[in-house]
């Protein structure tokens, strides 16, 4: 068993280790890999099929899997890896740690939006986005959104979540207006603040991190290591609260055959959630 570390209490050695590893997947051409993965599993709610990765009750499940097989792949290149998560209600400024030179890099310039600082930043010659949102070959980010200002979501939006008492909700997608799943992936109707929790994050980072090919910017693991760590404390938080739904949603459910239930296989990998709802074999959090 090994630790997943908040990013504020790395070393600089061990945010060297985390930066090498993840470019040296970029150059085998391991890394376009799961960026791909993540662009085919991205299915809303107005598209057909089946919806593993987002805006369904897998979402938290499927994003775990994933997570473990970008960390194994790193820990192949450098067993001392981990994929760090980064707490945005506590480090919620782009002069967070994370942002600084030594690590991810920061914000990108006001005319394109290009990240010019740390390892990630096209002009050092190692990060060229191969298949994004758009045909920019350099990193995007608009950290905070300057021109129409955006905050990350604070204590107490996050707290919402965390109260419900139920995993999710019928109609199992991005409309339930109950359920933990919903309320942490952050999908609303109407209103000032759209986007809540973990969506709101994507919004903030902003360029590569809006839309299907978002682990373009490697920011994206530290955010979803948070967001596992943060299902983790909800059940520890809610002990006899499961994964919903538990069974497979009858045909005649308008979600049958789109959102997968607690034994179901989860696409690509034919694993089922029940399989995923306990790490602490595998890694632990640093509190």
């Amino acid at each position: 068993m090994y630790t997943r570390k908040n990013q504020r209490n790395l070393s600089g050695a061990e945010k060297r280790r985390f930066v090498g590893a993840v470019l040296e997947l970029k150059r085998r051409g391991t890394y376009e890999e799961f960026v791909r993965l993540h662009t085919r599993y991205y299915v809303s709610d107005a598209e057909g099929g089946v919806r593993a990765g987002h805006m369904a009750p897998s979402f938290l499940p499927w994003h775990r899997r994933y997570l473990l097989d970008f960390e194994r792949a790193l820990r192949k290149i450098d067993a001392t890896v981990t994929i760090p998560y980064w707490d945005w209600t506590t480090d919620n400024t782009p002069a967070a740690a994370l942002w600084r030179e030594d690590f991810l890099g920061g914000t990108g310039r006001e005319r394109d939006q290009q990240v010019m600082t740390g390892p990630f930043a096209y002009s050092a010659g190692n990060w060229t986005i191969k298949g994004g949102v758009t045909d920019d070959r350099f990193l995007t980010r608009d950290l905070g959104r300057p021109s129409s200002p955006i905050a990350l979501p604070s204590k107490a939006e996050l707290a919402a979540a965390m109260n419900e008492k139920v995993y999710d909700a019928a109609p199992w997608d991005s409309t339930a207006t109950s359920g933990f799943r919903n309320r942490l992936e952050g999908w609303t109707s109407g209103g000032r603040e759209r986007w809540r929790n973990h969506n709101r994050v994507h919004r903030w980072i902003g360029g590569a991190m809006l839309g299907a090919a978002s682990p373009n910017d490697p920011a994206f693991w530290l955010h979803h290591a948070f967001v596992d760590l943060l299902w983790d404390r909800w059940q520890q938080k809610h002990p006899k609260a499961t994964y919903l739904p538990k069974k497979k949603l009858p045909a005649r459910d308008p979600q049958h055959g789109r959102a997968i239930s607690l034994e179901e296989p989860l696409p690509p990998w034919n694993v089922k959630p029940s399989t995923l709802l306990d790490h602490r074999k595998i890694y632990r959090y640093e509190t």
